[in-house]
């Protein structure tokens, strides 16, 4: 299932991420890999909030949706 996709305050896996290598290099150097546990704090329309670590990120929809959990 797309991160997009998930519901709010579940704690998540990330299975695989279905990006280029420039975005993908780009969402390893702020904590997102295959394994990472990540928590979706907010969802609107076109962006998500998630918690990473000790970290917030935001991730607009396109971004998202290449992102696999499990």
């Amino acid at each position: 299932m797309p991160l997009f996709l998930a519901s709010l305050e579940t704690k998540i896996r990330i299975a695989k991420i279905l990006t280029d290598e420039k975005t993908k290099h780009h969402l390893l150097s702020l904590g997102l890999c295959v394994g990472t546990e990540v928590t979706v704090v907010s969802h609107s329309a076109n962006d998500l909030i998630i918690k990473v670590l000790d970290t917030t990120l935001a991730l607009n929809k396109d971004t998202a949706l290449k992102i696999i959990v499990a």
